[in-house]
């Protein structure tokens, strides 16, 4: 039988060569799609943190590996300073929306970059009439609520008025996890309406395994390790969403047992991190280390730490769990027991869950892991197999595969 292809619109600012996980997704999701369907990215000038950049024009084209890339004219500047990348949401947004009425498309997918990318998407598919699959990596506006960018008010209402009606707008709602899922349902979403797709780890055939074994540098693994027993490792930003204070307190009560508590990146929280932290010898902090150094920064933790604090489950889902799971490192999430973390974790057990408010815990679950080098061994390892990338990304082809009979 003969299955038509899908000539799809799929919308987010970022994309290579941008670097953020958005646009590393994004890119990702295009790849998967295009072996069977037509794909067509509108995204702006590269500005975060790119490896190249694009002169000014209005729109440019360019085709690769089979995808049509539309750049609208944004302006790009870099991400640090706020006010000027809200500039770049801006005119990206008030170009995409006339370029992409002329676009011939069957479905529109949207993400979510900028953050109410959701809305921009709702309104193209409806002006051209078309099917609405909506990809939710980030929950706006409830993310920047949370970290204080969005003060409760009027905005904050409005935003979330439009979101509400996008959410209802999408004939499918992607998002990342269960208590994602939850949190969507309680906008008025129906169940029906909402699928997951986990970012996954990439598994490798075990015929493969062997021969990718990455090379491991022992100076990062020592720079990690220093001279603790036992590391529990923070390996990415460290933004508003984690429960931190619970975890500095939490290192003081490990003092004295060889337990050292890692952070390994940069973020809006880590200078206050810092202050809080100081003269508690269990806690260090390293800047972040190259990407080819990743396979060694994981294979450094006897244990990776997940952070979400409370009132944010299913705001934030830490997509970087299941490189750790690949890793073959156990968990410790710290958060509420409805995040995917916690709640997945436990059941395959690849983790163990804290009360993000509960110091006494955290030190406690930590502990205990420290003194049991039989079930650190035993967690994750196989737990990956059951969150293949590729698998999930079959899943997400095929629920665009349906957006045609909508």
């Amino acid at each position: 039988m003969y299955n038509p292809s899908v000539r799809i619109l799929l919308l987010n600012l970022y994309y290579p060569p941008d670097t953020s996980a958005t646009a590393k997704m994004a890119e990702t999701v295009v790849n998967a799609l295009a072996g069977e369907h037509q794909v067509t990215i509108v995204c702006g000038r590269p500005s975060y943190d790119p490896s190249e950049r694009r002169a000014w024009r209005l729109s440019q084209t360019e085709k690769k590996n089979g995808v049509n890339i539309v750049r609208v004219g944004s302006t790009d500047y870099p991400r640090f300073n706020m006010k000027k990348r809200a500039l770049n949401y801006l005119t990206y947004s008030a170009l995409l929306i006339p370029r992409t009425l002329f676009m011939p498309c069957d479905a529109v997918l949207a993400m979510t970059d900028p953050p109410f990318q959701g809305i921009i998407g709702a309104i193209v598919a409806t002006l051209k009439r078309k099917p609405y699959i909506y990809n939710i990596r980030d929950m706006y506006p409830d993310m920047a609520i949370g970290g204080s960018i969005v003060a409760p008010g009027m905005l904050a209402r409005l935003w979330e008025k439009l979101h509400r009606w996008a959410l209802r707008r999408a004939d499918c709602v992607i998002v990342l996890g269960e208590d994602m899922r939850t949190r969507i349902m309680a906008k008025g979403v129906l169940a029906e309406q909402i699928e997951i797709v986990r970012d996954g780890a990439e598994i490798l055939p075990e015929s493969a395994q062997q021969a990718s074994q990455p090379q491991l540098d022992p100076e990062v693994i020592r720079e990690i390790r220093g001279d603790f027993r036992f590391v529990v490792l923070h390996a990415g930003n460290i933004g508003f969403y984690g429960a931190w204070q619970t975890l500095i307190a939490a290192a003081r009560q490990l003092a004295g047992n060889g337990i050292g508590l890692v952070f390994v990146g940069e973020g809006a929280q880590r200078a206050q991190l810092e202050d809080a932290a100081k003269g508690i010898r269990e806690v260090r902090f390293l800047p972040f280390f190259p990407g080819s150094k990743i396979p060694s920064v994981l294979a450094a933790a006897d244990a990776h730490l997940i952070t979400v604090k409370r009132g944010l489950e299913g705001v934030v889902v830490p997509s970087k769990m299941y490189g750790i799971l690949a890793a073959g490192k156990p968990i410790v999430a710290v958060a509420p027991r409805e995040t995917d973390a916690v709640a997945l974790g436990e059941k395959a057990g690849f983790s163990v869950g804290a009360d993000p408010d509960r110091p006494d815990q955290v030190a406690r679950v930590i502990r205990e892991l420290a003194g049991d080098p039989a079930r650190v061994q035993s967690m994750a390892l196989a737990a990956a197999p059951a969150y293949d990338r590729v698998k999930e990304l079959e899943k997400f082809v095929r629920i665009v595969d349906r957006s045609r009979s909508r």
